[in-house]
């Protein structure tokens, strides 16, 4: 096996932010790839006007590409990602007020991932408090989710980067999920697997394919160090995909790297362009 047997798709949030976002979307096309995701692209807005969503909408079906995930309100990303779910006050509204604002795009462009970043731990609010919120808020676009027949997301990111963020390992994001399984009783909630954040985290990386592929719903990689394309760094990429493919996983593969100082077009050539 290899790269060439994996469905690879470019976040737009990362990739292509060189160029205008309504331009993104063709870029990635006439890169070779047929299918991007996003981050929530208004980080100041959860609940953008009408005209901005079918812009990006028009965007997206204009390059002839696939939108195959979409991350509910976050904050301001990149950064020290954050989230808003858990944030009690007014985060916690603004991710209430986005759930049917992002479902309702993610619909109409026909995406059935949608991805829930936790929330960072706040100064002097009880983390149990924060962990009640946010269970409540999952099960909110669980069912937002389902009525989209799609599945809701949930990612463990890594501590260097984020050190506020609570799921800085599979097993913690792979118990969110069971918890909003059970809660919901929808069972759409699954993993993300991001490699890239899991070796940060110095997670044994063939044991957690082993472990959770079952219950993976979408996988990202960048390679380490440097957040780079795979070849970049020392993570044997090509080696865990394939391992997770064994284990069964047939989804999307994102590639959520930085493409260093150069155009984006230009950082694929790891990926033969038939492969794309």
């Amino acid at each position: 096996m290899g790269f060439a047997d994996q469905r690879f798709n470019v976040n737009l949030s990362i990739l292509f932010t060189e160029l205008p976002l309504l331009e993104r979307p063709a870029a990635a096309a006439a890169a070779g790839f047929a299918a991007v995701e996003l981050w929530w692209p208004w980080t100041d807005s959860p609940t953008p006007g009408q005209s901005e969503l079918d812009a990006l909408r028009k965007a997206v079906e204009d390059a002839g590409v696939q939108l195959t995930g979409l991350n509910f309100y976050a904050g301001r990303l990149p950064g020290p990602d954050r989230g808003a779910l858990s944030i009690p006050g007014e985060e916690s509204d603004r991710f209430r007020a986005n759930i049917d604002v992002a479902a309702g795009f993610a619909a109409s462009l026909g995406c059935k991932a949608l991805n829930a970043l936790y929330g960072n731990r706040v100064e002097g609010v009880d983390p149990a408090e924060q962990d009640a919120l946010a269970l409540e808020n999952l099960v909110l676009a669980a069912r937002a989710a389902d009525r989209i027949g799609a599945v809701l997301l949930i990612e463990a990111l890594n501590r260097p980067e984020s050190p506020l963020y609570p799921l800085v390992s599979a097993a913690a994001a792979v118990g969110i999920v069971e918890k909003v399984n059970r809660a919901a009783g929808l069972g759409n909630a699954r993993f993300l697997m991001d490699l890239y954040h899991l070796s940060m985290n110095a997670e044994d990386l063939p044991s957690a394919i082993e472990r959770y592929a079952d219950r993976t719903g979408h996988v990202q990689i960048a390679d380490n160090p440097g957040r780079g394309a795979p070849g970049t760094g020392s993570l044997p990429l090509e080696d865990l995909l394939d391992r997770l493919k064994k284990a069964g996983y047939e989804g999307w593969v994102g590639l959520e790297y930085k493409p260093g100082d150069r155009p984006s077009s230009e950082s694929f050539a790891w990926l033969p362009r038939a492969a794309r």
